[in-house]
């Protein structure tokens, strides 16, 4: 059979050079790079709705952390004055000057809502993101293990049905009323059980893992449950971490103010200390705003927090790159 290479137009030196061959060569894989964070952020910033909700979040930690050091807050300041108790935004702003200090009323005492809400704020969001560090850094590294090691399987399945049957929510209270409800009493509080829900989901997702083909190979070739554990499983689990995650911080902020608003939270200012002290306002005639104005902003920060961890963890998964 004759084929006519003519058509290719190439000549016979060109057709038939020889090539040289290189092991070394032959071993490289043509392919793009590869990085996993910029892939996750590249999946996290291709929904619009994900930018919106950062530009709301930096607005929010800004507030909390950047503006009360800018202002000198004082509760009592209007204390003497019955004129300035109670007022909503637009007969606060007359009475005490157009500025974004009354933009939402006064308070109980003549204090500015607006003001008092950030001051708290701060305060819920530290709580909440100290309590969210511990609680995750403690449960993902005891439920790795706990779903590994069948020696650590025997302590912890024990521990956990004697506490977690214990309900959460009376191990607080009990502990917020033995001790001064400070800030650390309430880190404490949230903090000494609640690892061990984390512990035992992440125990779970861990056993569905343990025992694929390549960490049966790690393990007969000598590497330890540790190693295992922190370099095999653990970043295979990156988008349920997240995810775990952002139900977390939403949650002790929440239960910040449901503690509060039935007298057992924070003795500092705090978003559910305003909502407690405000408590009054809200079936009182005219005075509702100052209520439901730190509700509002409690839901808004609790509400983006999840968010923006869920779309995180959404693009966590690697299964969403392609």
């Amino acid at each position: 059979m004759n084929n006519d290479l003519s058509e290719f137009g190439l000549s016979d030196e060109e057709l038939f050079s020889h090539v040289d061959h290189s092991e070394l060569e032959s071993e490289k894989i043509t392919a793009p790079r590869y990085s996993y964070w910029q892939s996750v952020f590249r999946v996290f910033f291709k929904k619009k709705i994900n930018i919106f909700i950062l530009v709301v979040l930096a607005i929010i930690i800004g507030f909390a952390y950047l503006y009360p050091p800018l202002i000198e807050y004082d509760k009592f300041a209007n204390l003497l004055d019955a004129s300035a108790k109670h007022l909503h935004p637009l007969p606060a702003m007359q009475k005490m000057g157009y500025n974004i200090h009354w933009i939402l009323g006064a308070g109980a005492a003549g204090q500015s809502t607006f003001d008092a809400i950030w001051v708290g704020s701060r305060i819920s969001i530290s709580l909440a993101l100290i309590c969210a560090a511990i609680n995750m850094t403690v449960g993902v590294i005891a439920g790795a293990l706990w779903g590994f090691s069948r020696k650590v399987e025997i302590f912890m399945m024990e521990l956990f049905n004697i506490v977690y049957n214990v309900p959460y929510l009376l191990v607080c209270a009990v502990l917020v009323m033995l001790f001064t409800p400070s800030f650390w009493v309430m880190v404490f509080a949230f903090t000494i059980t609640q690892w061990l829900s984390i512990a035992y989901f992440i125990r779970t997702q861990v056993i569905i893992i343990r025992d694929r083909e390549y960490n049966l190979a790690s393990k007969c070739l000598g590497t330890s449950t540790v190693k295992i554990a922190i370099k095999n499983i653990l970043p295979f689990m990156t988008s349920v971490i997240v995810t775990l995650l952002a139900t977390e911080i939403p949650y002790y902020i929440s239960m910040e103010v449901f503690l509060s608003y039935v007298g057992l939270g924070l003795s500092d200012m705090s978003l559910g200390r305003l909502i407690y002290e405000a408590e009054s306002a809200m079936v009182t005639p005219g005075w509702g705003f100052e209520f439901w104005s730190p509700v509002a902003v409690a839901s808004i920060i609790a509400v983006v927090l999840y968010v923006a961890g869920q779309n995180l963890g959404d693009a966590s998964d690697p299964r969403t790159h392609m």
